[in-house]
């Protein structure tokens, strides 16, 4: 029983831990592929996914309720756990975590805020990892088309 322990206590010495966090609204591409790529980094990926209270924030009412999109993520073969997120600051979790990365997508890269939160979370061994915003796809995006497609059905 010790043996058993002692192993699985070397195995995760070596695990590296991801973080990612988002609202998953409208579950779509980009969003896929920030999951697989996020997995690809690190044996553990865990997935912060805004509570509704949290995305107010953002002047924003997402489509899909926070206990519909968390199962959602949850689903995802790339996700190794999902867990409510409550605060915007992202650092006393990563801490709690023990994150060595957290991915975020390109249209954060070079922005003043994320320059300080990279120098933060380098302090705590996190490496701040950009990957390509999908441009061309967003919930926003597709709740506007949505919305439009609606107003021209009444008409």
């Amino acid at each position: 029983m010790v043996r058993k322990k002692l192993t699985r206590a070397k195995k995760n010495i070596n695990r590296k831990v991801g973080y990612t966090t988002g609202v998953f609204d409208l579950f779509h591409i980009g969003h896929l592929n920030l999951l697989r790529n996020a997995k690809a980094y690190c044996d553990k990926l865990i997935v912060g996914v805004s509570v509704d209270e949290l995305v107010k924030y953002k002047h924003k009412k997402p489509v899909i309720p926070f206990f519909e999109r968390i199962e959602i993520v949850r689903q995802c073969k790339f996700v190794d756990m999902a867990i409510p997120q409550y605060k915007v600051d992202k650092l006393e979790v990563i801490k709690k975590l023990k994150a060595n990365y957290l991915f975020v997508g390109d249209d954060w890269y070079k922005n003043k805020k994320w320059n300080d939160m990279e120098k933060k979370l380098k302090k705590i061994k996190c490496e701040v990892i950009y990957f390509p915003y999908t441009k061309d796809k967003s919930s926003t995006l597709i709740n506007d088309i949505l919305i439009e497609k609606r107003k021209k059905k009444s008409s």
